[in-house]
């Protein structure tokens, strides 16, 4: 039977992180949900509920570039191709 390594790989140590964070996850929101039945008056679903929204189309917005810088990479860009067809005719001559 082959020794196992006493050292873990970083993928290891990650994956057990990411397991150990995922327990206390889980042990967080039942505490969460024992305090709000012993205490009804201090649940607030529809907070909660439009936090987790407003957290998730965050997440999800693309980036918008506004008008002029744009304009300022058609600019650049135009450049760049610009001066790579330059080079790229003086290599065929």
């Amino acid at each position: 039977m082959p020794r196992r390594s006493k050292t873990l790989s970083a993928d290891r140590v990650r994956e057990l992180a990411v397991k150990g964070a995922q327990q206390a996850l889980r042990e967080l929101q039942a505490e969460i949900i024992a305090i709000e039945r012993a205490f009804p008056e201090l649940k607030l679903p529809g907070i909660r509920r439009n936090v987790r929204r407003s957290v998730g189309r965050v997440a999800k917005r693309a980036r918008t570039m506004s008008s002029a810088a744009r304009k300022a990479v058609s600019i650049r860009m135009r450049r760049y191709w610009s001066e790579r067809r330059k080079a790229k005719a003086k290599l065929k001559t």
